[in-house]
């Protein structure tokens, strides 16, 4: 049952709380300490305090309101890193509109989908992506277009769209509205098993959530500095680095996306202490120096203590979360060894299960199905937007959500990650579903069938592979149908969730059901 609907008289611990108050309180007790300091690769850093942040916030809030934003409506914001997605996101909360916050790398497709589920009434994106957003989301009362592309002068002249400074107006005339922590905030869309993205609905009290929970995880204090790399328009670095910073009153180095060259020159220069990372990024890290006198002193990512990272000398904590968790489910411990390549133990703030298929519990060395129990609304997302039977088939007749992953229960309650749902794969940290890509590929004409499976990759964990069966048979195939395939992918789907191999097959391996066995195609892989 949701928070918001418990019994009278239940306290819940944002009661009187909203985030436009966590960013009131921080820019009063903490007005000139840096808040986001803004590192582009082509300037120096620019450094913003939670006063002057706070008060940039309330003249762009105050700005929406006159260009005609309401509370409950639901604004796009389509950005690379960059300081002006911080504002709009905060702005929007301020007012009561809704910030909807996108995958720069979707397709046009992807675009159009996002804008008109949500029903957007206004975008606010860059240059690059100003002509995509202008052709795709066409109910848009308005397009705001910042100065630049995440650091970078726009390669062309004006882009279509109002200048995004012309949006601001007085501060004093900031909005102000009745508090109220379940009122809705934020939505990002995530791919599920199913081939549409999902939009994951937070409330104000899920994203205040994010703060205190994230903070007392990676155990952040206000003298650190979180270096922020990954895209803040997904939960990692909107929930695990910039809320958390704020809860703390600490400091936030945001970078327009991860570079390994510049990884070290900006934690040096800003003296980070605190990083949100994962595999990929680590990996090309291990590729340059590693200064002796950095400062971190923790980072997370997917595993504990990975043995190919003890170089850095870092303690790395390992961590389990979604979208739809706000934060970690299961997490590694700060003060204590953790089992190397594990993701953690249950986090107190939820209850986990691992299951059989069956629904039996799973002994330690038995790999099962991940279960969490958490609030709707506050632990947990409140909904999947204007998608009531997905909201209600992804928990279980228990009150459990419905991961998809499965996970290995080791001894003293540590768990390892086992393997995902089958039709979902993680290519460079990013969650696609096989579905999409397979529904794409099979309206090409030509193909009889489609399968997508994953494939190991070095660097980006997994890509999109498709086994394809022609309709004339591998014989026949037209030799431009492989052409015709990758072009209807470019053209369909985000750059990441293009096949990064097609194989023509004359049949697929079965199942029960007449079903593709994908094991069967993994195995072909390997």
């Amino acid at each position: 049952m949701p928070i918001s609907q418990a019994a009278p008289g239940v306290v819940g611990p944002f009661a009187g709380l909203d985030v436009p108050w966590l960013l009131r309180m921080r820019a009063e007790s903490r007005r000139d300490h840096p808040f986001l300091i803004w590192a582009p690769f082509e300037a120096p850093a620019r450094s913003w305090s939670y006063g002057e942040f706070h008060e940039r916030v309330g003249a762009l809030a105050a700005g929406l309101v006159k260009r005609g934003i309401k509370p409950g409506e639901y604004v796009l914001i389509h950005l690379d890193n960059c300081i002006e997605a911080m504002l709009a996101w905060f702005a929007c909360v301020e007012l009561g509109a809704i910030a909807v916050t996108t995958n720069t790398r979707s397709a046009a497709a992807e675009m159009e989908y996002f804008a008109g589920h949500c029903g957007a009434v206004a975008a606010i994106t860059q240059p690059s992506y100003a002509e995509l957003i202008s052709a795709h989301c066409r109910d848009l009362r308005w397009i705001a277009v910042i100065s630049h592309n995440a650091g970078a002068a726009p390669a062309q002249g004006a882009a279509r769209g109002d200048s995004f400074e012309s949006l601001f107006a007085d501060s004093a005339d900031r909005p102000r509205r009745a508090t109220d922590p379940f009122a809705p905030c934020s939505v990002q869309y995530t791919s599920g098993t199913t081939s549409r993205p999902k939009a994951v609905l937070w409330t104000h009290a899920n994203a205040l959530w994010g703060g205190k929970i994230n903070a007392a995880h990676e155990d952040l204090h206000q003298s650190d500095v979180h270096q922020t790399y990954l895209p803040l328009f997904h939960t990692n670095a909107l929930a695990y680095s910039m809320l958390a910073t704020l809860w703390v009153g600490a400091s936030c180095v945001i970078q327009p996306r991860f570079s390994a060259s510049r990884f070290w020159n900006v934690a040096l220069e800003h003296g980070c202490t605190w990083t949100s990372t994962i595999p990929f990024c680590l990996k090309a890290l291990l590729e340059h120096e590693i200064p002796k006198h950095h400062k971190f002193r923790l980072w997370g990512t997917a595993v504990n203590d990975p043995p190919p990272f003890a170089a850095f000398g870092v303690k790395t904590i390992g961590w389990w979360g979604m979208t739809e968790t706000i934060t970690h489910g299961i997490v590694g411990e700060v003060d204590q060894p953790n089992t190397p390549m594990s993701i953690g133990r249950a986090a107190p703030e939820y209850e986990i299960r691992i299951t059989g298929d069956d629904g039996s519990p799973t002994q330690v060395g038995d790999t099962g199905n991940l279960l969490i129990k958490g609030i709707p609304g506050l632990s947990l997302f409140a909904e999947y937007l204007h998608n009531e039977t997905a909201t209600r088939e992804s928990f279980d007749e228990h009150g459990y959500f419905i991961t998809g992953d499965r996970v290995t229960l080791l001894e003293h309650g540590f768990i390892k990650f086992g393997d995902r749902a089958k039709d979902m794969l993680k290519v460079g940290g990013e969650n696609v579903a096989a579905s999409e890509i397979e529904q794409v590929v099979a309206l090409v004409p030509g193909v009889r069938e489609a399968a997508v499976v994953a494939k190991k990759h070095p660097m980006l964990d997994e890509v999109p592979v498709v086994f394809i069966i022609p309709l004339a048979g591998v014989e026949a195939a037209p030799a431009e149908l492989q052409d015709k395939v990758m072009a209807a992918c470019r053209n369909a789907l985000a750059d990441f969730k293009v096949p990064r191999e097609i194989i023509f097959v004359d049949e697929m391996p079965r199942s029960t059901l007449e079903k593709v066995a994908k094991a069967e195609l993994r195995k072909l892989l390997e």
